[in-house]
């Protein structure tokens, strides 16, 4: 059993890789599909949206099971939905397909979720924290892995072979739970009968929300079609709170997020998650976009991927960080020191981003405050909601920074659109206004983040 236990957290986070590694098929290979597809740029997004809108859906269904007693069997039966959404992507005929495996895909999001749930049950009560805090930032430090091997595979034998990767990746993660995650039900779990109408409600609300954002800049924010859509998803949320404060066994318990910290993660996961995506999205652009554009780099993609590198380095870093010298610092105090390095990060990308060296710095800065972000925010949930609560309330953690990321597509998409040269590519212009968004929402973040610790303290003082 303390064999068992010791291998624990390697496994689970093993598992929780499959994330970043199915991730990293994103965006970087929007170009690749568009062309080996025979479809427009645009009609390629939806290989994005499509994977985005079945992880907000399937991210909140995920946290709340995996309160219950049956976690290793929801991980595995996760995989497996993940590993058959990857090989029917690999071998997809059409693009129509090739959608359909990368919205199975889509449940990688909420994999975090059920993993950090399992580690609070078999883990070790004394290690509990920094187990929680590596599985928060195993995504960040895998996508500075995945989009280097992504961009390897796919430049030297195509696309099709970085999914068959990401196939063989999670087949080797579903083997690694078989056999060190301990079988049987969780004893110690409270069985509860699941919220269907909550999930339903959330489910419309959620996927309509972010269907909206994602498609905006191309359908028209004041298109019918998009004020419909954003109009939809408030009836259906405002439905689902209503529904949720109501119920006795709800999908995800409000109610505990009206304590300090919860409320304090939740919020800086939508920040920090949109200013996170305006720069590796964007610093993604600068690599691969011809020299002609004036800004770009002109990287191919097998050598784009490595632009992100950096970013697996310092949240890798931030993270030691945090578990060496975490207990000298609040947990509240890391969420702060996060924001201001990401905004370091984001000035730094938006006023020197001509020379790859500048990209990479960036990016290593953004990696570092990632990783003190996201490692704070999940043990400042666990730390203030009961055990039985926790998966929901940090699947719902990991849903607002979906949210939060989908703000950034749509604030970058919106000013790129706006930008556009003749041949489709972004303008230096519009790189400038995109980097510098994401510099202020950074910059708002932390001074927020600085007014909440400065209230806090001047309340416990009086």
């Amino acid at each position: 059993m303390a064999e068992t236990r010791s291998a624990m957290v390697p496994a689970l986070v093993y598992a929780a890789l499959s994330t970043a590694i199915v991730s990293s098929l994103g965006m970087l290979l929007v170009p690749s599909i568009s062309q080996e597809m025979g479809v427009s740029v645009s009609a390629a997004q939806w290989m994005l949206t499509l994977n985005l809108l079945a992880g907000a859906i399937a991210t909140p269904v995920m946290g709340r099971l995996s309160d219950g007693p049956h976690k290793k069997m929801l991980l595995l039966v996760s995989l497996g939905i993940i590993l058959a959404g990857s090989i029917i992507a690999a071998l997809a005929p059409n693009f129509t397909i090739f959608l359909i495996g990368r919205t199975l895909q889509g449940l990688t999001y909420g994999i975090v979720a059920v993993t950090i749930s399992l580690a609070r049950r078999y883990v070790a009560a004394d290690k509990v924290q920094g187990s929680i805090s590596s599985l928060s930032v195993t995504v960040a430090t895998g996508i500075g892995i995945g989009y280097p091997l992504t961009g390897i595979i796919a430049g030297l034998t195509g696309f099709r072979w970085a999914f068959w990767f990401a196939a063989v990746f999670v087949l080797s993660a579903i083997i690694v739970v078989l056999r060190v995650i301990p079988n049987g039900p969780d004893e110690q779990a409270q069985s509860a009968p699941f919220d269907y109408p909550g999930a339903t409600l959330l489910a419309l609300g959620l996927g309509s929300l972010l269907l909206g954002i994602s498609e905006g800049p191309r359908w028209g924010w004041a298109a019918p079609l998009t004020v419909a859509v954003i109009v939809f998803s408030l009836v259906m949320l405002g439905l689902w709170i209503r529904t949720e404060l109501r119920s006795d066994h709800p999908l995800i318990n409000l109610r505990v997020f009206t304590q300090g910290e919860v409320l304090l993660a939740n919020l800086t996961a939508i920040g920090l998650g949109a200013a996170m995506y305006i720069g590796l999205s964007v610093a993604s652009l600068v690599a691969q976009a011809p020299a002609s554009t004036e800004y770009g780099l002109a990287l191919p993609v097998f050598w784009a991927g490595f632009v992100m590198f950096p970013l697996s380095v310092g949240s890798f870093t931030a993270n030691r960080l945090v578990r060496k010298f975490g207990h000298k610092f609040s947990l509240a105090t890391l969420l702060p020191i996060g924001a201001a390095v990401m905004a370091i990060a984001g000035a730094l990308l938006w006023l020197a981003h001509d020379e790859l060296w500048e990209i990479l710095v960036g990016m290593l800065l953004f990696g570092l405050g990632m990783g003190a972000a996201y490692a704070a925010m999940p043990a400042l949930i666990a730390r203030s909601v009961a055990t039985e609560e926790l998966g929901s309330s940090v699947s719902f953690n990991q849903v607002l920074r979906t949210i939060g990321s989908s703000f950034g597509t749509a604030i970058s998409g919106a000013v790129i659109a706006a930008h556009s040269s003749a041949d489709q590519h972004a303008t230096a212009t519009a790189i400038n206004i995109t980097f510098e968004i994401g510099a202020i929402l950074c910059a708002v973040v932390f001074a927020a983040l600085l007014i909440n610790a400065a209230a806090v303290r001047f309340r416990s003082v009086t």
